[in-house]
């Protein structure tokens, strides 16, 4: 195998397991010394839509779907070590999305075991088992026409001749192992686990065979993964339930309490601003039996990381998490874009922010829009504001004399990105807005410049805490 390119022997595993395995979860096992970390499947046609995309905040690259949803996030922490697991069925669409995610992981791996009906539905999964010309079809494509090793991951035949014959035609593709999850398609995790066709299948091949499938009876602690790979006669070994549980399994120190493996979870939940249900579901496993324990309710009726950290007596580091992230986003954004009106289609903008502390206590931009317009005899300045599902920044446009503004950065909430679209209409018109050690342009009259709030003042503050509607097509953040 080439120098840099990840090898699979030897090796300690996470093993793919949809819901769990996304970007925190895998770094975390990677923490605690797991090897090799592999995404959840994901499915060929839906990756295939996707678009890479640098996210300069959070220092991730994601895959986002049409639909906002981001499909795949991985950080440069793991891109030596995580493996892309795909759902396909077609050769072709199997390796346009191994080209796709091939700069930023270190291998991609074809799913060929699990029985589950989202994944045997058109043909992918353990629905592969029974066309082998298929398999050796993708395998051969993708390794072919992507630079990093190609692996596959199968459970048992139903009898071993079957299963050594698929095995050594999975080899001769140039798989660079295979993983064997030692059940037939048919079983599930309460059957045991066929240890003797996991090491006939690695005494038949000379690649890598990667053993999965102990996590039950064979693989509770750190000491028991050498012995399973022994029983096995396996190459390397692959965790799935086992890992979920307790991540803490990979230390070779042995494990870590369970209070401290939920805070280390999270942690990289907040810090990488992972979807609050995918988060909440991966503690609702670690839980386990302790589900319906006080804590485990409070998880449960969280709808939110920032719920969620408070669960766990987190309220600080998501604080300071957010600033850190808020003060990363300010700075790519005022670097990025000059302060000058720019056309957007029918919109006029700016790239500006609003800062409160330039502004005296009663006095706001909106504020003097409005004046000025009723000065001018113009309609009221109309609002219109919108929600990224990204970051859950907001961005508004303001309709004046049948005109559109707006700031091209996006701010932290509802109040402040009207605050910013009022600005840049001001700052376009020429129009005073408020700012400490401004001449006063009479537009403020000093009855609401010192708080006492009537007519427009009182508009401001109704308009200030009004509600607006947002369609949160999807629960992924990019």
């Amino acid at each position: 195998m080439a120098a840099g390119r990840l090898s699979f022997s030897n090796i300690t595993a996470l093993a793919p397991m949809v819901r769990v395995g996304t970007l925190p979860m895998r770094l975390l096992a990677l923490d605690y010394g797991a090897d090799v970390v592999y995404c959840e499947e994901l499915i060929d046609i839906k990756m295939a839509q996707c678009q890479r995309v640098v996210n300069e905040v959070l220092e991730t690259v994601d895959f986002v779907a049409p639909d906002d949803r981001v499909m795949f996030r991985t950080c440069e922490r793991e891109k030596g070590n995580v493996v892309f697991q795909m759902g396909t069925a077609d050769p072709d669409r199997a390796l346009a999305v191994a080209r796709l995610v091939e700069k930023d992981v270190a291998a991609v791996d074809v799913n060929m075991g699990c029985p589950k009906e989202y994944s045997t539905k058109g043909g992918m999964g353990a629905a592969l088992l029974s066309d082998p010309d298929k398999i050796e079809a993708i395998l051969r494509t993708l390794v072919t026409g992507v630079s990093i090793p190609v692996t596959c991951k199968i459970r048992i035949l139903p009898s071993l001749e079957e299963t050594i014959s698929l095995v050594r035609r999975i080899e001769k593709t140039g798989a660079a192992a295979v993983a064997v999850h030692g059940r037939f398609k048919e079983e599930r995790p309460r059957h045991p686990v066929h240890c003797d066709y996991i090491q006939a299948v690695a005494q038949a091949v000379s690649i890598p065979v990667i053993a999965n499938g102990g996590s039950l009876d064979h693989v509770k602690t750190n000491a028991d993964i050498e012995e399973f790979r022994k029983v096995t006669g396996a190459s390397s070994v692959m965790l799935a339930r086992a890992a979920m549980w307790n991540a803490s399994v990979f230390r070779s120190q042995g494990a870590l309490p369970l209070e401290k493996i939920m805070e280390d979870y999270l942690k990289y939940a907040i810090r990488y601003d992972n979807n609050a249900f995918n988060t909440k579901y991966c503690l609702c496993q670690m839980l386990r039996d302790k589900v319906e324990s006080p804590l485990g309710k409070q998880v449960q009726a969280a709808q939110t990381n920032a719920e969620i950290s408070e669960a766990y007596g987190l309220q600080e580091f998501y604080r300071q998490t957010q600033e850190q992230l808020q003060a990363r986003r300010d700075a790519l954004q005022s670097g990025s874009q000059p302060e000058r009106p720019v056309t957007d289609g029918d919109v006029t903008t700016m790239a500006v922010k609003f800062e409160r502390r330039e502004y005296p206590p009663q006095i706001t931009p909106k504020m003097f829009l409005l004046e000025w317009s009723r000065k001018e005899k113009l309609e009221q300045p109309q609002y219109e504001t919108v929600q990224r599902a990204q970051d859950r920044a907001f961005q508004s446009t303001v309709t004046v004399a049948q005109k559109k503004y707006r700031s091209s950065l996006w701010e932290k909430s509802k109040k402040f990105a009207e605050q910013a679209a009022a600005i840049v209409c001001l700052r376009v018109l020429g129009v005073p807005e408020g700012r400490i050690g401004e001449e006063d342009s009479g537009l403020v009259c000093k009855r609401k410049r010192e708080g006492k709030v009537n007519g427009a003042a009182e508009e401001e503050r109704i308009c200030a805490h009004s509600f607006v509607f947002f369609n949160y097509s999807s629960l992924h953040l990019i």
